[in-house]
């Protein structure tokens, strides 16, 4: 079984990432009680899971940091897209 490439995760949506997490870390606590109650035979299985959830967890820290960057640039100029006051279109 092939670890799956980070493009993959890159590709879904905001909401599809956080669905996988979830969906990652209970299969992840599941693996963790049969291991606990030694049904688990494949312990491989855990480098199955966590590779594809720490790929989910980089690309949802990435996203969240470009968000905070941008916002932290509008608030930094005051305007969005470095606009100055004069520049700004009228609303009527």
């Amino acid at each position: 079984m092939a670890l799956p490439k980070i493009s993959e995760a890159r590709d879904l949506s905001d909401e599809e990432v956080a669905e996988q997490i979830i969906a990652i870390k209970k299969q992840l606590f599941q693996l963790l009680l049969e291991k606990v109650s030694r049904q688990l035979d494949m312990r491989h299985q855990f480098k199955h899971a966590k590779h594809p959830l720490a790929q989910l967890l980089m690309v949802e820290h990435d996203r969240k940091r470009a968000v905070a960057k941008t916002s932290e640039a509008i608030a930094a100029d005051g305007f969005p897209g470095g606009l100055s006051e004069s520049e700004t279109p009228l609303q009527e």
